[in-house]
């Protein structure tokens, strides 16, 4: 049996099959274990046979955890007994008493370790070190408070952190193997710099200078200290120093730039020192370097220029920070820092941005917040010029410095930028009015043409890689996988240590119910088994896509703002929805996709912008302009006989421009009425198309119907049977030709709401008539109505038409009721009453056989 499968396909079916193997295995193991547990569990475990040993009680807690609480008990114990008999006993004792005291139990307690590390005591050791720790800076201030009570506290304090510091360090470096003396070390070294400027009485500026020297001491112990603890501490003490050094240096820079920028710079030398050393925290240390060096020199900038130009400046240093990116690479810059300090300028430039935002949302939205009347000729000029004009440098700084960048973001961001600084400059340095609508409108226009030609910005970009197709993929695997039957492949694989075809594995057996088995089809005479199909990607977004949304969405801003900018003049409002229809009709054109859609409907809009424009130029009042406002739907009507790809939203766009004519014709009934049926001729139109005719039908027969009732209410028509029978002749002849085509639909779904229609509103009439023309109309078609349903054996014709006809002649017959009623002896309708229950008693099992059978033919009714 021939192997046609090469070497590295055949290795990794068999990794492959192992790695299945495997997990089973594991899968039987622990199923095992829980099988083993269920068997052998001590509470239904059988009485064995021969005694057995009682197992040892398993312990809370190890020896070693319960050491260590004991001895951190006493340590503590010990440590408030020498504080409280340092504080409270200490004046009643003489001078060498005091000094015999404090010199054996501090001598103790520091040598003591040394013989508990010898007897391998270590935990008792470090315990008492600890002790003796304390006791040493308990020495401290009883030596203070006894020989040296005139000295300074903060200087006195400071030089004995620095002893201590010392001779915790010595100490801690001749007992290596205790682990609390060095970080103690560390911990007291971190005083002695910033207590000695307090207690030199400087300021805010040498604090942070100590407190930058000591942060730079402990990056140092980072650096080169060989035990963990002690790199720790050093790290947590540089970078709480080194921060709060760094915290003064930036407030310098707003209040006194000249004092705080060497800091600043200090500061960032260290943190770029340690950024080289250390590449695991390369980044966050660059990133505050870089921050550092940008604050450095933009405080004296910013003192040095007028006051709108200081953000500028911050932006022009975090751009050049940022070209570390690139430059560094030729320095050979690690790349954990030039990614640190390129993220520290970006930072900078992405918060300068944000401070040229305000104008271009004032320049996007401020035309929206009207606060005048349309056309009438005001608006606020000079009074939306109220921001820097140093924002609009800003954005186009950046735009700048982007276009540089080969990325698709970078694009985005680039188009993003240029339309915030076309939206801008109207605001930022503040423009005429002309001059602003024209700007607003070339924005609109080269918005839109890139949404349509995005080509020319995707140069140089990296085309994004095609995902494989699934049915690519998998007829590769199959065929790979498959044998032939002639070629090179066909070859067998021999072996190269002994020159033979080596067989094929056996199959294993495949597991039931666990998928487990051998899925090798590479094996020529293995079968059932496909290669898996791989999972459909989703393709990447092309460039030009994604460059297209971004400037089609500014592009549609631009013109709404435009638009709305325009409502102030006459003219100026023509103008600008002019030009918006025809560029949004050029993209609906040239375009494609979605943006063609909405091209298309905005168009729609804009031409309904420009008749209601042409209306009140033409000083119609509202009812007239409703009439004139279905040009609109009836043109989209038109269009969406050529344009079938946006011709179903072009006609909801027309619609909706068609319920407002419908609004705006409201006040005037007669006028309502007529535009109601001229949406009906415009709905019937429509209909003549197949793929629209069977929801432009209802359409147009429910806008006649409306504008029938408009009308007939406007004339004042207050008989119900004229709102009603338009609709029920028509439903009745739908009724029937439906019964023709399907004959077993039901009576209720052909005849029901046709016939209720008219049916229940003259019910109601009749009820509150005091005539009695429309009782016996009413009752006449009634009694005709259950006749046909009798007859034809429909369901819904029979009990409409008799319930009805039956209400009517209860209300007719009702009056002589109550006379005759009236007339009879007062214990003849007690007795009445009486003889029928005894009647229907008597014949009870007949009435319900009669019942019965009325309801079965009933059922069997259409």
């Amino acid at each position: 049996m021939d192997n046609s499968l090469p070497p590295a396909d055949e290795l990794v079916l068999v990794d492959r099959e192992l790695a299945q193997l495997e997990a089973r295995r594991t899968h039987l193991l622990a199923r095992r274990a829980w099988l083993v547990q269920v068997l052998y569990r001590p509470a239904r475990a059988a009485t064995p046979r021969w005694p057995v040993t009682p197992a040892a009680p398993v312990a809370d807690s190890t020896p070693r955890s319960a050491q260590n609480v004991l001895l951190t008990l006493g340590g503590t114990l010990l440590t408030i007994a020498a504080v409280a008999f340092t504080l409270v006993s200490w004046g009643s004792m003489g001078i060498g008493g005091r000094a015999a005291v404090l010199c054996a139990v501090t001598g103790a307690a520091l040598a003591a370790p040394v013989a508990l590390l010898r007897r391998g005591l270590a935990s008792t050791a470090e315990s008492v070190a600890v002790l003796g720790l304390v006791l040493t800076v308990l020495d401290a201030y009883a030596l203070h408070r006894v020989a040296l009570p005139d000295a300074d506290g903060l200087g006195y304090a400071a030089v004995v952190s620095a002893v201590l510091a010392g001779a915790w360090a010595a100490y801690g470096s001749a007992l290596s193997r205790l682990r609390v003396p060095l970080p103690a070390a560390v911990v007291a070294a971190q005083l002695p710099l910033p207590l000695g400027v307090l207690a030199a009485g400087g300021g805010p500026t040498a604090f942070a200078w100590a407190a930058l020297v000591t942060a730079a001491a402990d990056g140092a112990a980072v650096l080169w200290a060989r035990p963990l603890p002690v790199r720790v501490t050093a790290g947590v003490g540089a970078a709480v120093l080194g921060g709060w050094a760094l915290l003064t240096g930036g407030w310098l820079s707003l209040s006194s730039p000249w004092s705080g920028a060497p800091l600043l710079l200090a500061g960032a030398a260290v943190c770029l020192y340690a950024a080289w050393r250390t590449p695991g925290w390369a980044v966050a240390a660059s990133v505050v370097a870089g921050l550092a060096v940008v604050a450095a020199v933009g405080g004296p900038l910013r003192s040095t220029v007028p006051g709108d130009w200081a953000v500028p400046g911050y932006v022009l240093c975090g751009l050049v920070l940022a070209s570390v990116w690139r430059a560094g690479a030729g320095a050979r810059l690690p790349r954990g820092v030039r990614a640190g300090l390129a993220g520290a300028g970006a930072s900078v430039t992405a918060l300068g941005l944000l401070w040229a935002l305000p104008p271009v949302v004032a320049g996007a939205l401020g035309p929206l917040a009207r606060t005048t009347e349309v056309w009438s000729g005001e608006h606020a000029g000079p009074a939306l010029a109220s921001y820097p004009a140093t924002a609009a440098l800003v954005l186009a700084v950046g735009a700048a410095a982007l276009a540089s960048v080969a990325r698709l973001w970078a694009r985005c961001a680039v188009l993003v930028l240029v339309w915030a600084l076309l939206t801008a400059l109207p605001v930022s340095p503040g423009l005429p009015y002309v001059a602003t609508l024209a700007l607003q409108l070339l924005t609109t226009a080269a918005a839109l043409w890139i949404a349509v030609r995005p080509a020319p910005l995707t140069r140089g970009l990296p085309r994004p890689e095609a995902a494989p197709d699934a049915r690519t993929a998998t007829a590769g695997a199959a065929g790979s996988a498959a044998p032939s039957a002639t070629g090179p492949t066909d070859r067998p694989v021999t072996d190269p240590a002994s020159g033979s075809v080596p067989p094929p594995p056996s199959a294993p057996p495949r597991v039931p119910g666990t998928g487990f088995g051998a899925p090798w089809s590479g094996w020529s005479g293995w079968s059932g088994w496909t290669p898996p199909k791989p999972r459909p990607q989703a393709p990447p977004a092309e460039p030009e896509t994604v460059l297209g949304w971004v400037a089609y969405a500014g592009g549609l801003l631009s013109a709404v703002g435009a638009v709305a900018l325009a409502l102030n003049v006459r003219e100026a409002t023509f103008v600008a929805l002019g030009v918006v229809l025809g560029l949004l009709v050029g993209v609906a054109a040239l375009g494609a996709g979605a943006r063609r859609t909405v091209s298309a409907c905005g168009a729609v809009l804009a031409a309904a912008g420009l008749v209601l424009a042409g209306a009140q130029a033409a000083g119609l009042e509202d009812h007239w302009t409703a009439l004139a406002l279905l040009l609109v739907p009836a043109a989209t009507a038109a269009v969406g006989t050529t344009a079938r790809p946006v011709a179903l939203p072009v006609e909801i766009t027309g619609a909706a421009v068609g319920l407002c004519a419908v609004g705006l014709a409201g006040s005037r009934p007669a006028f309502l009425a007529l535009v109601l049926a001229l949406g009906g001729v415009i709905a019937a139109a429509t209909a003549v198309r197949p793929e629209r005719r069977r929801f432009a039908s209802w359409a147009a027969a429910g806008l006649f119907l409306l504008a029938a009732w408009v009308r007939l209410g406007a004339w004042g028509v207050t008989t119900p049977e004229a709102y009603t029978l338009p609709v029920t002749v028509p439903a009745l002849v739908v009724g029937f030709l439906r019964r023709r085509r399907d004959p077993a639909a039901s009576s209720w779904t052909a005849y029901g709401p046709g016939l209720a229609v008219t049916l229940l509103p003259s019910l109601g009439a009749a009820w509150t008539d005091p005539e009695w023309v429309r009782p016996l109309v009413l009752g006449a078609a009634a009694l005709v109505v259950t006749l046909l349903g009798a007859r034809f054996r429909l369901q819904a014709l029979l009990l409409l038409g008799g319930t009805v006809l039956a209400l009517d002649g209860l209300h007719e017959l009702a009056p002589y009721v109550v006379q005759v009623v009236g007339a009879l002896p007062r214990w003849l309708p007690p007795a009445l009453a009486g003889l029928l229950l005894l009647a229907v008693g008597a014949t009870y099992e007949q009435r319900l056989r009669d019942a019965r059978r009325l309801r079965e033919r009933l059922a069997r009714m259409r």
